[in-house]
């Protein structure tokens, strides 16, 4: 990654935010901001976490090691989201992988300043306990629907998700492009699985494809699909 001259505003992404105002020139004179280039690694998986990074624009997947050749999509990063809060623990590791699906920009916390920050704001800290509160119950429902439901189920749960969180164009797409690829990591299965899925709910005019593109037509079918135990 490459730094940035240019400085963000200091209110967009969730660490900002989540601040005082007073805090914020200490916030300026602490972070670093770089660019990101499409297919680039901010961080990877088993590297040695020394600050905390936070998504100022852009889109990013994080993800872990599946299997041998495979990847696990675990959560999609857009406009002001934190990265890399999963390598905060004892292990001192990042156990994923955050690669960029476009080009951006992302600012770097230093651990040492992001330590003082939680001690100084409590209103962020509180904020940052919900977010791994929400993380948790988000991965321990997306490992229980690897494991119980069927991949139809989990394909229509993965598109409602992506939805709820990227929102839609005026169109009525899903406002991301993602690769069928990037869908099969997401949902936990293969490329040819999700294909073969996409045209099917196309056929039955529950969804439609063009491109990368994918719009929800029928939400109530998906979403019977979604609570289907296995």
């Amino acid at each position: 990654m490459k730094s940035s001259k240019n400085s963000c505003n200091l209110n967009s992404c969730f660490f900002c935010r989540g601040c005082l105002k007073e805090w914020h020139p200490a916030i300026a004179a602490n972070k670093t901001t770089f660019r990101i280039k499409k297919g680039e690694d901010i961080f990877r998986e088993g590297d040695s976490v020394t600050g905390i990074y936070f998504l100022e624009r852009g889109l990013v997947k994080v993800h872990r090691k599946w299997g041998d050749t495979k990847e696990l999509i675990m959560r999609f990063a857009k406009d002001g989201d934190i990265i890399g809060h999963r390598g905060l623990g004892s292990e001192n590791v990042f156990p994923v992988t955050a690669t960029a699906l476009e080009n951006g920009t992302v600012c770097f916390i230093p651990m040492s300043f992001f330590h003082t920050t939680l001690k100084v704001n409590h209103d962020f800290t509180y904020e940052l306990m919900l977010f791994y509160a929400r993380e948790l119950q988000q991965s321990e429902k997306k490992m229980r629907n690897m494991a119980h439901m069927p991949v139809k189920g989990r394909l229509a749960s993965a598109l409602i998700q992506l939805e709820a969180k990227f929102g839609t164009g005026e169109n009525g797409f899903i406002n991301l492009q993602l690769t069928r690829q990037d869908i099969a990591s997401y949902a936990g299965t293969t490329y040819e699985t999700v294909f073969r899925i996409l045209q099917e709910f196309s056929l039955n005019n529950w969804i439609e494809t063009n491109g990368k593109h994918y719009r929800l037509i029928d939400i109530n079918q998906l979403s019977q699909l979604a609570e289907m135990p296995g």
